[in-house]
């Protein structure tokens, strides 16, 4: 398999570092990404800090991030091949009590940080006629649930998701392939201890590991002939869940 250059946003933790880990153990190129400094050093470090990694700071929601971002795949390593758009943020908040400006933050980094950064990449995978986008996005789209109010973020992700299927439609003839990645709930540092609360969310009645969401990744941004999917890897979480 070709090494490829792959950029993950959003990989200072959880998600996006293993997503970043996967690709690096299995010999590919990656620029890191997260709007804390302090954490994206953490990682690049642990990391190693070789000769096939890069990072750069800086907030998605800003479109010169993006633009930074392949600048750096560019001069580092001559290529962008895979984007994965995994920066974002999510919280519970009523309906009737969200406000602009909190509905705002979560447009600004999970569809404004999708959108433009995707913007940034897609002229070079149109010169290579060839590149892969991987969305983040969430089951909870098709799948309300009634005791945890969080319209704003849903919403937002909801707008990835159509956003993936367009982009897919508007780029498919030049190969350039876009996708959307669903998880469940993940045991992630944002969880803390309490992830496995939310088993019954799920069919397999357990909740999800960093490299469930990884090896999807991996596959999708490896393979030639998957595009305007939006793939759940969420335990059976969009199909249903247990009455515990």
């Amino acid at each position: 398999m070709k090494k490829q250059t792959i950029i993950v946003t959003g990989a200072g933790s959880g998600i996006g570092k293993g997503i970043a880990k996967y690709f690096l153990d299995r010999g590919d190129n990656v620029v890191i990404n997260s709007f804390t400094e302090t954490a994206l050093q953490n990682t690049f470090d642990e990391f190693g800090a070789g000769d096939n990694l890069a990072m750069f700071a800086g907030d998605v929601s800003n479109k010169k991030t993006g633009e930074e971002l392949v600048k750096i795949a560019l001069e580092n390593f001559g290529s962008v091949d895979v984007l994965i758009n995994n920066a974002g943020i999510f919280e519970s908040k009523p309906f009737l009590e969200v406000e602009e400006s909190y509905l705002d933050k979560f447009l600004s980094t999970n569809l404004k940080g999708t959108y433009f950064t995707t913007q940034s990449v897609i002229p070079q995978m149109l010169k290579q006629q060839d590149g892969v986008v991987i969305n983040i996005g969430t089951p909870l789209v098709n799948h309300g649930l009634g005791g945890w109010p969080a319209s704003a973020p849903i919403a937002s992700k909801g707008a990835i998701h159509a956003l993936t299927i367009q982009l897919a439609a508007e780029f498919g003839k030049q190969n350039i392939r876009v996708n959307t990645v669903a998880p469940g709930v993940i045991r992630t540092p944002m969880h803390g201890d309490k992830a496995d609360l939310s088993a019954g969310l799920h069919l397999v009645n357990r909740v999800g590991e960093i490299d469930d969401i990884a090896e999807m990744v991996y596959t999708v941004a490896k393979s030639n002939f998957i595009t305007g999917s939006i793939i759940n890897v969420d335990g059976g979480k969009g199909a249903g869940h247990n009455l515990n």
